[in-house]
């Protein structure tokens, strides 16, 4: 695991990268590779590496690396689970490659030489690289299937630059830091920001799935290699999805078990990492090390359920109860390591279970994909009410019980059921992909646009951000309904809410993380099942729970899912009330031209007052703001 950056030279008339400036950008990245660093320069290009040694611990690991006549060389970040199968399927030593390390990045060096790109399909694992060909003058980059691994890249008349953080592409003083319109537009939807797209005008994301190559005259092609295929086999019987789910689950555990460093656990208590506690127990001899976050709030605590799961399987257990205190000690520091606003109230948690494992393990793994891949979000279970919802007249819909749920008390309690039966009866008049974004949209349209200062967009029309999920639902193009929404949450949600926050603060400590939900036969083999074996009865995670009854406690495969977030909506009122008052401030508000401070001042009335609860936009906001000021206003 590591951090990569680079700078290819687009006009010959433009002076040549000098190592100090190749240096401090990789240097940026330091968190990331704290084992080793490296540049390669030649009179095109400059390229920078930090390294967090996992496989072959030893020097022979160093990048940037070449083959045997330095006419390509590579800088990787990631993991290729499969190196050694493909090492020998193309007989690569055979064919005359001298070995110097037992590394990945080295197979892949040569993996290129002999196939090309064509590779990229087959690798499994997680990844970001890029090759430099000199023998064509072309750089290519590539990026892993669900975004695990970060990817920025920026290009103006003169240079294209790349990095594994944006940090490393603004090293540069002479790329221009503005904020994009659009980018802020889509985060006040999300609370982070979707699709290719990043804060920064100009600065984009290689997609996941995607490898793209910049020619020498700086012409970029984009292509994608991978996408995840809905098409159902109507053959396969609900016991043949249970054991060929268990059975792949188990192959994609083993394979990132593959590591010269101890590995451990986020354990949540959910069934997604008690599904990993249980199966790597069946294939370590020691004791697996479980790390878990609470809160005092009991509606967001978990912890009871991971330690059922830690006393179980005998694991040696470390916990963190994350407090207001600790989380405004944290801000806005924790925005250093995303470089972006980032909404998402599990960032910080993970911050602080990823400093409570480094100091035991290199390697973690996480639950992340579970849901998307099993259809495990209430609004996979809501889209089956809904259909039958849709049924009841409208006059009954929105003339009697929409005014009656609206009546409800306003509760800041994780899932509360007003929150539910409000977005429910929201979304109902809505086609499935709109209503599945209402469930988790912050602020519509009309709400966005109310709080923009006079000038803010510049009369560029800002796009609307419900274009993601109306893109992804018809690209899928699979029968059913739900197959459409569980394409949207792996190609959008899962890439860029989740694997931001699972990258970026396992990282701020050298931690690589690694996600077993995510493996490329697991996940091709369960979008083939029918729907209706992945939510049977209305039962998320149908397949998951029958897979693992026999080696999970009770407790855990009929709990409810919390997910893991902050209490902020009660926090916001109380105990970070004031920071929130001082960046959300009518002058400092002003100070960015951004936004109206009365309808921000309205917008805190309403929360504080309990009219309204509007803890997820004055906490994206917040964010929002103190990122202006570290990365904009600085």
């Amino acid at each position: 695991m590591c951090g990569i950056c680079g700078i290819m030279r687009l006009d010959p008339n433009a002076p040549r990268t000098e190592d100090g400036l190749i240096e401090r950008m990789a240097r940026t990245l330091l968190h990331r590779g704290p084992s080793d660093d490296g540049i390669w320069l030649d009179d095109r290009v400059a390229l920078g590496f930090r390294r967090l040694s996992v496989i072959d611990l030893s020097y022979a690991g160093h990048q940037p690396m070449t083959n045997e006549d330095g006419s390509i060389v590579i800088v990787f970040n990631g993991e290729i689970y499969n190196f050694q199968e493909l090492k020998e399927k193309y007989r690569l030593e055979e064919r005359g490659h001298i070995f110097k390390s037992r590394t990945d990045t080295e197979v892949l060096l040569h993996l290129y030489e002999e196939i090309g790109l064509d590779m990229i399909p087959e690798l499994n694992g997680m990844y970001a690289f890029t090759i430099w060909d000199t023998r064509t003058g072309s750089m290519h980059l590539a990026r892993d299937r669900y975004g695990i691994k970060p990817f920025f890249y920026q290009k103006d008349g003169s240079y294209f630059r790349f990095g594994s953080e944006i940090k490393a592409i603004i090293a540069d003083d002479r790329v221009v830091r503005k904020p994009s319109m659009q980018a802020l537009h889509d985060f006040l939807t999300f609370n982070y920001i979707p699709g290719t797209q990043t804060a920064f005008e100009g600065v984009h994301e290689v997609p996941p799935g995607h490898h793209m190559t910049v020619s020498s005259d700086g012409e970029i092609t984009m292509k994608r290699y991978w996408d995840l295929d809905f098409t159902v086999d109507e053959s396969i019987t609900e016991d043949e999805a249970v054991e060929r789910s268990y059975a792949l689950m188990d192959k994609a555990l083993q394979r990132r078990l593959i590591a010269d460093v101890p590995i451990g656990v986020f354990l949540s208590g959910g069934l997604d990492s008690s599904t990993l506690v249980a199966l790597m127990h069946k294939h370590v001899d020691e004791p697996i090390h479980t790390y878990s976050v609470g809160f005092e709030d009991q509606s967001f605590n978990e912890l009871p359920y991971a330690r059922i799961v830690a006393e179980t399987f005998g694991t040696i257990h470390r916990e963190v109860t994350v407090t207001a205190d600790m989380v405004r000690d944290m801000l806005p520091r924790y925005l250093s390591f995303i470089d972006e606003p980032y909404g998402d109230g599990s960032a910080i948690p993970t911050y602080f279970v990823s400093e409570l494992a480094k100091d035991e393990v290199v390697v973690v793994l996480s639950g992340e994909g579970g849901d998307e891949a099993f259809a495990g979000y209430d609004t996979h279970a809501a889209y089956n009410v809904y259909k039958q919802a849709r049924r009841i007249p409208g006059f009954i819909r929105n003339g009697i019980m929409k005014p009656l749920v609206n009546c409800l008390p306003v509760s800041d309690r994780k899932l509360s059921f007003e929150f539910k039966a409000k977005r429910f009866l929201g979304g109902l008049d809505l086609p499935p992909h709109e209503a599945h974004l209402w469930w988790r949209t912050v602020l519509g349209e009309a709400e966005k646009a109310s709080l923009y200062a006079d000038g803010a967009v510049n009369g560029t029309p800002l796009q609307p951000s419900v274009r993601h999920f109306t893109s992804a639902y018809e690209h899928c193009g699979a029968e059913e309904t739900l197959s459409r929404l569980m394409y949207i949450d792996s190609t959008i949600f899962l890439p860029d809410d989740l694997m931001i926050k699972n990258d970026r603060m396992t990282m701020a400590h050298s931690l690589e993380a690694r996600v077993p939900f995510t493996d490329p036969e697991l996940t091709r083999f369960l979008a083939s099942v029918p729907a209706g074996l992945k939510m049977k009865n209305r039962r998320k995670k149908h397949l998951m729970r029958r897979a693992m009854a026999q080696d999970l406690p009770d407790e855990i495969l009929n709990k409810k899912k919390v997910g893991l977030e902050m209490p902020y909506s009660r926090w916001l009122k109380h105990e970070l009330r004031d920071l929130m008052l001082q960046y959300l401030g009518p002058e400092n508000i002003e100070r960015t031209g951004l936004f109206r401070p009365q309808a921000i001042s309205a917008l805190i009335d309403d929360h504080i007052d309990g009219r309204r609860d509007n803890g997820r936009p004055l906490w994206g906001l917040l964010n929002y703001m103190m990122w202006h000021e570290l990365y904009i206003q600085a």
